[in-house]
């Protein structure tokens, strides 16, 4: 009975443990520096850039 409490607790905080764990991919920012990705609007002309930047902002101003 001893044994079976036991492996309940150890189980139990291997689980919490686990849970703790981030796996998550960091990104070390510096100021000044972007480290982003590139926006395909900055290969465009200036007036493909200035239209798609339009639509873009009448996309999500529509209650405005």
């Amino acid at each position: 009975m001893i044994m079976a409490v036991r492996t309940i607790i150890m189980l139990g905080l291997a689980a919490m443990a686990a849970g703790c764990y981030e796996t998550t991919d960091v990104t070390e920012f510096e100021p000044g520096v972007y480290k982003g990705e590139t926006d395909p609007l900055l290969d465009a002309d200036a007036s493909e850039r200035a239209q798609t930047l339009q639509e873009r902002f009448d996309t999500v101003q529509t209650d405005r």
